[in-house]
């Protein structure tokens, strides 16, 4: 098995990967931030459920992923990484970003742990950002 160079990419592509393909649930290999962009995405109503399993040295995230039950559509239609190994995004606590006119999340890594771009222009901290969602 290869090396992945951005974990954070090939966590994002496995979510999306997975909506794409109607699947419930989606297994990825864990690290500690990916749990916190999981919880960041269950506290903001994005998925369902996730499990951290502890199996194997680096552990595995469950994720329960949520659809509409109208249409089947996924809660998530749009993932995208915004912060590169190679270039990174850094944004002070005046220039955060706002996704979607508001509508939308951006999930930042800041001094004070992973968190919204809402939180953290409430806590008035600027940090790396990671991904945007909506």
């Amino acid at each position: 098995m290869s090396k992945v160079t951005d974990p954070i990419a090939d966590y994002l592509t496995r979510l999306r990967n997975a909506m794409t393909a109607g699947h419930r649930v989606v297994e990825i290999p864990g690290s500690n931030l990916k749990k916190e962009i999981t919880k960041v995405l269950h506290d903001q109503g994005y998925i369902l459920q996730y499990k951290f399993e502890d199996d194997n040295k680096q552990g595995t995230i469950k994720i329960a992923l949520k659809y509409n039950r109208e249409n089947n559509q996924p809660a998530i239609t749009h993932l995208e990484r915004v912060s590169k190994p190679g270039l990174r995004k850094y944004s002070g606590a005046d220039s955060i970003p706002r996704v979607l006119n508001g509508l939308g999340i951006a999930i930042m890594s800041t001094s004070r742990g992973v968190m919204t771009n809402k939180m953290a222009r409430q806590e008035k901290i600027g940090g790396e950002v990671l991904c945007y969602v909506y």
